[in-house]
């Protein structure tokens, strides 16, 4: 087989790893460990791919748990490495910036790197340990992944979070993590692509996203740091805040409403028509925030997050506009379900680039 074969697929870093994935058309092996493990399935996954990326781990559980579950799942993938007959020139590390702090945590993991390091040194394999910082992204588990998510959740929620222990955070959005462990990006961009941020400014942060998309506005995005902290937190208020209620004013002469209102970065606006039942888009994005509103006639969005069945859909209308932003990950479309031509505006925050379009089919 091709491909990358993956410990923890089925969580949170291993989600925006899949998803990242799907842009190159990269096929994803999932392996499990611990309980799950089955030697002759694990054994067939890595023999033959192009890369081996170990994420699988353990951090919430007592001491014994932690330190048995980190050391045990290694063990487990190692001894899948050594069956291959055909073992992968790369073996990829996702380890923690806690590796060193002496915690029991930190120790599981370090001596991790080191079973995971010995058996790519056995099989000829290179092997990579990335050192991740606290990670944040769409999706993540309130109370569970990282205090963004707690954060984001609370604060899309209606309620206001105290900061009990501030303190000095590394953050880096998940979907960096995903190029980084898949090798699109290399290891050394880890520096420029996390940010230092307090526990109490990333609060601040949030609450002045919500403020202003409360209204439907979109904050500054210009930085890259904003805009995937902005794209975090709008995972949280998806689908509840949907659509998004526009002002309609009209008079003898016609009618007259704002699609948008931006407060920092760049933007692109487009129009189309579309005939009766004609869909356009099937499609998603990583990093790009598009919206879309229906000027006149009648339209299905519909919206389903990727690696997941459940589909969600609005009925819009230009006769009481309202516009829908698209969630990162989540492959959409929008159908003309009406009897005229559909007039839609596309909005996204960045200009498209044809050699880095950050538009992935996908069929909703």
């Amino acid at each position: 087989m091709s491909g990358l074969a993956v410990t923890g697929a089925g969580g949170f870093l291993g989600w925006h790893l899949r998803a990242a994935m799907k842009e190159s058309g990269t096929p994803v092996e999932a392996i499990s460990v611990g309980t799950g493990f089955e030697a002759s399935k694990a054994t067939a996954a890595v023999d033959g791919s192009e890369r081996v990326i170990h994420i699988a781990g353990i951090n919430r559980a007592s001491d014994e748990e932690v330190r048995d579950g980190n050391i045990a799942f290694a063990e487990q993938l190692s001894s899948a490495l050594l069956a291959a007959a055909t073992p992968p020139p790369v073996v990829v590390y996702a380890n923690s910036t806690q590796a060193t702090n002496g915690s029991v945590y930190g120790e599981s993991k370090a001596r991790a790197a080191e079973i995971l390091a010995e058996t790519a040194s056995t099989i000829g394999a290179e092997f990579v340990d990335v050192r991740l910082p606290n990670l944040f992204g769409e999706h993540g588990r309130p109370f569970y992944n990282a205090v963004t998510a707690t954060f984001s959740h609370l604060v899309a929620t209606g309620e206001s979070p105290v900061v009990e222990n501030d303190k000095e955070l590394t953050l880096l959005h998940a979907q960096n993590a995903a190029d980084i462990l898949s090798g699109a990006a290399p290891v050394r961009a880890l520096e420029d692509l996390q940010q230092e941020e307090t526990v109490s400014g990333l609060l601040a942060r949030l609450q002045g996203y919500a403020e202003l998309y409360d209204r439907g506005e979109i904050p500054s995005i210009a930085e890259d740091f904003d805009r995937d902290l902005f794209n975090t937190y709008r995972s949280y208020t998806f689908p509840a805040q949907s659509p998004i209620d526009l002002t309609r004013h009209a008079d003898a002469r016609g009618s007259f409403f704002e699609i948008i209102r931006s407060h920092g970065g760049p933007g692109q606006s487009s129009f189309s028509t579309t005939v009766p039942g004609v869909t356009r888009g099937d499609h998603f994005h990583r990093r790009k925030i598009e919206r879309f509103t229906v000027l006149q006639g009648r339209a299905r969005i519909s919206l389903r997050r990727l690696y997941s069945d459940e589909v969600v859909s609005f009925e819009v209308s230009g006769d009481a506009p309202g516009a829908v932003d698209m969630p990162t990950m989540w492959a959409h479309n929008i159908t003309n379900i009406g009897e005229d031509l559909l007039y839609t505006s596309f909005w996204t925050n960045d200009i498209f680039d044809p050699a880095n379009p950050d538009t992935i089919a996908e069929a909703v």
